[in-house]
Order: C-alpha cells, then structure tokens, then sequence
C-alpha cells in the first residue's frame, strides 16, 4: 500500500512539474522575476562581504548608479522594440552634457535656453535616422553610428573641437548624495527617474502610440496593412532615442562634474545590456520596466564585483557576457511576431 502511494505521488508530481513550469515561464515573461531575484541575492552578497554596503547611503549611491543607466536605456528601449538599435546614444549624452555646462559657460547663453535649443537638434537628427533607415533600409547599427559621430562634430565647432567644462552647482544637487527631495533623504534625480519609469509604463501598454509601436516591431508589414504608418513610427521613435539620450546626458553632467568626448562611452554598453538583460526583445515583447530591473541588478553586482576588485576591463567583459546570455535565453523565446 505504502509502495502504491509513494508510486501515486511521484506520478502525480511528474505530472504537476510542466505545468509549475510553464506557468514560472508565463509569469517570467510578463515581469523579470529571475532578474529581480538576483539583483537581490547580489545584494544580500554585498551586504555580507563588503562593509558599510547595506548602509542608507550605499542603497541611495547604488540608485543613483542605476538610473544613470536606466535613463541612458530608455530611449534604447523603444528603438529595440521596433527591431532597431541605436549606436549614437553615447554621443547624444555628450551633447546633452554639453548643452548645459560649456554652452551656458562659454557664450553666456541660459542654461533653460541651452536646453530649449537642445531638444529640435536632437529630435531633427534622431528623426532625420529614423527617415533614412526605414526608407532605404539600412541597418541603423550604421546610421545611428555615423548620426552620433556629426552630432559629437557639430557640437564641437563653436567651441572650436575643445570639450572641457564643469557643471554649476545646482546641477550638481540633482544627484548629489546631501541632497533631499521634498525633505526626503534621497536625490531629485530618483524621483525623476520614478516618474519617467510610470510615465513610460502608460505610454507603452496604455496609449495608442504605444500599441502601434508595438504592433510595428512585431510585425512591420501586418501593422502596414492595419493602416499603421511604419516610417512614422519609425521616425518618432529615433527621434524619441536621441532627446532622451541628450536629457540623460544633463542628468550625467550633474553626476561627473565635468564633460568631456569620452564620458558617454561607458553608458552605450551598460545601457543596453539593461535593456537586453531585463528581458527586452528585438522586435518585443518588452517595456521599460524590464530596462529598470537590468539596471538595478547589473549596478549592484558591478557595485559587488568593484568592491571585490574587479577592473575596468573585467566590467567589458561582464557586459559582454551578460548581453550573449541573455540572447540565448530570450532568444529561444517565442518572438512577439509569431504572437500577432
């Protein structure tokens, strides 16, 4: 009888198994679970190796760190979502950065001027890539590249090619540690962060805008056929990527201090291993919210690995990687295009 039922009960479990599976791989994709789980056993491993990370102050810095990335990844985002990718993301940050600290320093221009200027040069040369790939056809690998490059030169010439300037101080405040939000123990940048991270969770599955770019990445000819202007999309979406990239570079203007052609670099790789690892496909599904948790957990296990004396070029390899993992694992996923 015993024999009977332990056999009734390891078919029973034999037969529940693919349904708990499929059901974690469900829920897996709707929200990055495994993602989130790890950033915080990485966190629970930087809490008991490395002192003082657990601290207020540390958790605060950490975020800090992660939204840098995350804002440098959401204009990343929406381009990956339609099947893109967008190269000039570094340069946009640089001339983001450059717009509010040399600009105003060198000509005496308005810092609200400066950015007033900043947003139909980024937005014509975002939207002038979007034109030309969907047009011709060309990979935007190439054109966001070459875009990125005239973007670096073109802002280069009135200051004469010199990129050297230091941001004011109340920009400073907007990611400095001793700064408070509304009386709060935590940076403005944060709460800039939380909102941009609502607003684009409504704009992706709650707007009509969104849903076309959705149906455009999954499947460009069907969302043609369903009256859906593709190039449009396509269009305003580098658009999109490239005044978000330049206002994510005011925000790392305030956190570096000082601007330079190289500090954008290190942001282009991070960015998008974010949007990769969280669990963003080409072409979907995906969304911003999966951008934010690659941002938290690769910044808190780079924070661990850091503290334990990982170099530079062990970080490149890290993003390097993550981005091939996360390919293979979401890549053996269902495409959004065989869903529509």
């Amino acid at each position: 009888m015993t024999a009977l039922t332990t056999e009734a009960v390891a078919t029973e479990i034999a037969k529940r198994r693919p349904r708990m599976l499929a059901a974690a791989l469900r829920l897996q994709e709707r929200f990055p679970v495994l993602q989130l789980a790890i950033a915080v056993a990485a966190f629970i491993v930087g809490a008991t190796t490395l002192d003082g990370f657990a601290r207020p102050t540390s958790i605060v810095s950490v975020l800090v760190l992660a939204s840098l990335v995350a804002l440098a990844g959401m204009g990343q985002t929406l381009v990956v979502l339609i099947g893109g990718f967008d190269m000039s993301v570094a340069s946009f940050l640089v001339v983001g950065a450059v717009a509010v600290t040399q600009l105003p320093a060198t000509f005496g221009i308005p810092v609200g001027v400066s950015v007033l200027l900043l947003i139909p040069f980024t937005l014509v040369l975002g939207a002038f890539v979007g034109w030309v790939c969907h047009r011709f056809k060309i990979e935007p690998l190439i054109v966001t590249l070459a875009m990125g490059t005239f973007a670096l030169g073109l802002v280069q010439v009135p200051t004469e090619g010199m990129i050297a300037g230091g941001a004011p101080e109340w920009l400073l405040a907007l990611t400095s540690l001793r700064s408070t939000t509304f009386g709060l123990p935590f940076p403005p940048i944060l709460a800039i962060w939380l909102l941009l991270t609502i607003a684009m969770g409504v704009f992706i599955h709650r707007t009509v805008a969104g849903r076309r770019l959705q149906a455009t990445g999954a499947n460009a000819r069907a969302a043609s056929y369903a009256l859906i202007r593709v190039r449009r999309v396509w269009i305003l979406v580098f658009a999109t990527s490239a005044l978000m990239a330049s206002l994510a570079g005011i925000a790392l203007a305030s956190f570096s201090g000082t601007v330079n052609t190289a500090i954008g670099g290190p942001y282009l790789f991070q960015s998008l291993a974010a949007v990769i690892i969280g669990g963003t496909a080409f072409g979907g599904p995906g969304d911003y919210t999966r951008t934010v948790v690659g941002a938290v957990m690769l910044t808190i296990i780079t924070t661990v690995l850091i503290g334990h004396g990982l170099a530079t070029s062990d970080q490149q390899i890290l993003y390097g990687l993550v981005i091939l993992l996360a390919m293979v694992i979401y890549g053996r996923g269902r495409r959004l295009a065989d869903r529509v």
